[in-house]
């Protein structure tokens, strides 16, 4: 047999080939057996580490499905014992009797809103007019007269 090699591109270099000489040790085991084509490949000798771990997933049973969900809603209520006790207490709540009030020249929702409940959050205050006189924005006109909570 020879082998064909191009060391110019312009011509070619015919070698003969030197036979491929067996050691002792693979003399002594003999020809190698060939693998069906179905048969798994054999990984022995190859330096790649293979888990001999099952890679089959676990069943979950219904026991294990029960105690997690039991886990979970006990974290989720002591989250929300957590959260409800770090709460701020409101300062003030809205006051309970409602009147119509008249908006004054120059007066936002939010000056109305400490005008008429100075002890009470403007900020509520001013979301319970928005929801009782059904109003999109916190513009108002002057003369406007609007459903509030006083005290």
């Amino acid at each position: 047999m020879t082998i064909i090699t191009r060391e110019d591109p312009t011509d070619l270099v015919v070698r003969p080939m030197r036979p491929v000489r067996r050691t002792a040790a693979a003399a002594r085991r003999g020809p190698q057996p060939h693998r069906p084509s179905g048969a798994p490949l054999n990984y022995r000798g190859t330096g790649v580490l293979m888990s001999r771990a099952s890679n089959r997933r676990k069943k979950v049973t219904p026991l294990t499905t029960v105690v997690l969900a039991l886990v979970a809603a006990g974290i989720t209520v002591w989250l929300g014992l957590v959260a409800e006790m770090a709460a701020p207490e409101s300062p003030a709540t809205i006051p309970p009797r409602l009147a119509v009030v008249q908006v004054q020249a120059g007066e936002s929702l939010e000056q109305l809103a400490q005008r008429i409940a100075p002890d009470a959050s403007v900020g509520s205050v001013v979301d319970e007019i928005r929801d009782l006189n059904e109003l999109k924005t916190a513009a108002v006109d002057a003369g406007q007269t609007l459903i509030a909570p006083v005290g």
